[in-house]
């Protein structure tokens, strides 16, 4: 017999009845029922309950097991008494009649429990991983992650990808967030740096003819911490291809995302056929360029029933050219309490509140039928109803499509400033009325990018997004058309309120290149000097190409059903960018320092 085990825990069946097996692993949960003590034995296969009575000759070793104390037992499969099946457990109609038993690995008192899921402070659960990886739902999470990342490579390889390796140690490159030095020995003053993403690496392999490339690359940020990004590194499915279009990139990536939900979605609807929305057209009906479409509120702009109005406020604002009122529905949200409710959490978010209209039965109003009793229709209620009079509250009810019992919120001014908060505001609403179906996963392409934006900090033309990207309408544009106007040929993939991927046709025309970078103020000797390689790469035959990158972590997130990116890595920093498992960020020793020609100045304590 095997020194450990001749079955695991989660393979046994009634097919095994009358075996004497051998099993090892660790004392899921002990109970004492009467004097006999039942163990539930836990490995990474799964659970097997364990019996042992007064009359076995392992009972007084058994007596001394505690949680977690890793075990090996032996014993006769039997079948489970009746009436005490259990159908949760794959092994639940047998269990084991121990006979003798040895204790493998002792356990100390546990800093938290493995059995049951109860919440743990985060930096207990961070530095003692290893046991926060023995509970059931982040362990099943971790397997989760390792299908997930073979079915890409599957789908990728199936699609006539090849999978490469690019370098981790590499030059420091701004990709729009800080790098992660790495100093050289060998060359004193010198360093490498973490790549941020393999951009320039995967367009250089386009440029050596490999035609279609992926890898599941780890990258690094050195950025404060963000809800929807792990601290540090992530991982991302990066692809580039050659010879194609925008469409190109749509018609192939479209049907691998869609089948990684489709086959780990716990059978949840996915989007057939994804929708492509203008960026613009996101902000505008979503307040967000990644709009979580399961919520089916769409925000629609309301100006001119305000123009000239009763209401002051919004009529005066609407005097400025750039200025907007935009209208949030809110079917079944026709209760005061739900406007004040609505109007406490503006005022927490920092705005001065959101107007709002009630709409109600006229027919069905104590008020109304008093002052009409033939009242009929459909009226509004609150301040801004009672400021812009009964025409202009109709006409508002009936392009938004609202009836008695719903409401409408608004807020005004420059959209360009408040169409995140009215997005955020079009979410609470959504949550709150329960219009969100939470299972499933809608995914859309989001496009057509801004070239370029204004920098107001530093008064000047900047990168909207990536600068490697390809401007629509090429070189003509970029020579004569207002920067700000000018569109991109980059997409994001947006799935329920996340953004999942990022990507975009390239820019491979060295002179169309070195324009564009012009426009953002940096001369051809910068782009030389941080773009070498690639430039000259570009000199020799750059073919048309482009790709995408889908944020590993998200995907299994969302997957998975966690709201934190923490819960589907293995071993993940915390909120400071601590490895608080391991020690990391840690003093370099003296010898270390003296080594790669470092001195450490550190700030002084204030």
């Amino acid at each position: 017999m095997h020194a450990y085990r001749t079955h695991t825990c989660g393979e046994i069946r009634e097919t095994q009845i009358g075996q004497t097996i051998r099993l090892s692993g660790w004392c899921h949960r002990i109970r004492d029922h009467g004097g006999v003590l039942f163990i539930d034995l836990r490995d990474h296969y799964g659970l097997t309950q364990c019996v042992v009575d007064p009359d076995s000759p392992a009972f007084k070793l058994a007596e001394t097991f505690r949680a977690e104390w890793v075990v090996r037992l032996d014993g006769e499969v039997r079948r489970r008494p009746e009436g005490t099946d259990n159908a949760d457990m794959a092994t639940g109609k047998i269990e084991i009649y121990v006979r003798d038993a040895q204790v493998l690995g002792m356990a100390g008192e546990l800093p938290l429990p493995v059995f049951g899921d109860q919440d743990y402070p985060e930096e207990t659960r961070l530095k003692y991983r290893f046991l926060d990886l023995r509970r059931e739902r982040i362990h099943n999470n971790i397997m989760l992650r390792g299908k997930v990342v073979d079915a890409m490579r599957e789908r990728m390889k199936a699609s006539g990808f090849n999978e490469f390796q690019t370098p981790i140690l590499t030059a420091s490159s701004p990709e729009g967030a800080r790098d992660f030095l790495v100093p050289s020995r060998i060359h004193p003053g010198k360093f490498y740096a973490l790549p941020q993403a393999p951009q320039q690496y995967k367009q250089l392999l386009m440029m050596a003819g490999f035609d279609r490339y992926f890898q599941i690359a780890p990258c690094f940020r050195d950025e404060d911490p963000r809800a929807d990004r792990l601290p540090g590194e992530f991982y991302q499915l990066d692809l580039e291809m050659s010879f194609i279009t925008q469409e190109d990139v749509f018609e192939t990536m479209e049907p691998i995302i869609t089948g990684i939900f489709e086959q780990f979605g716990h059978g949840w609807p996915v989007t057939k056929k994804w929708p492509r929305i203008p960026y613009a057209e996101a902000l505008r009906k979503y307040g967000s360029d990644k709009p979580d479409l399961r919520n089916a509120i769409v925000m629609q702009e309301v100006s001119d029933h305000f123009r000239g109005s009763g209401f002051k406020i919004f009529a005066r604002l609407l005097e400025a050219p750039k200025n907007q009122v935009w209208a949030i529905p809110a079917p079944g949200g026709g209760q005061r309490t739900f406007a004040d409710r609505m109007n406490s959490w503006a005022q927490g978010e920092g705005q001065p509140g959101l107007g709002y209209i009630l709409f109600f039965d006229r027919a069905r109003d104590e008020t109304s039928l008093k002052e009409n009793p033939n009242a009929s229709g459909v009226g509004g209620r609150g301040p801004l109803a009672n400021n812009i009079g009964p025409e202009r509250v109709e006409a508002i009810r009936v392009q938004l499509g609202l009836n008695a019992g719903d409401s409408a919120f608004f807020v005004a001014g420059d959209p360009e400033k408040f169409a995140r908060f009215a997005g955020a505001a079009r979410t609470k609403v959504g949550e709150d009325l329960n219009l969100i179906d939470k299972e499933r996963f809608e995914l859309a392409w989001i496009v057509d990018f801004p070239m370029f934006e204004w920098n107001e900090d530093e008064k000047k033309v900047d990168f909207a997004h990536n600068p490697f990207s390809m401007p629509q309408g090429g070189l003509e544009a970029l020579n004569g058309a207002d920067p700000l106007t000018l569109k991109a040929f980059q997409y994001d993939i947006a799935c329920n309120g996340f953004e999942i991927a990022s990507g975009g046709i390239r820019n491979h025309r060295p002179e169309a290149m070195v324009k564009a970078f012009e426009i953002a103020g940096y001369g051809e000797e910068t782009v030389i000097e941080r773009f070498g390689g690639m430039y000259r790469a570009f000199q020799y035959g750059a073919p048309p190409h482009g790709g995408m990158a889908a944020g590993v972590d998200r995907i299994i997130m969302l997957l998975a059903g966690e709201q934190n990116l923490r819960e589907v890595a293995l071993f993940p920093m915390n909120q400071r960018a601590e490895d608080i498992l391991m020690g990391a960020p840690a003093p370099a020793t003296p010898k270390q320092l003296r080594e790669l020609h470092l001195r450490v100045n550190l700030p002084e304590k204030g």
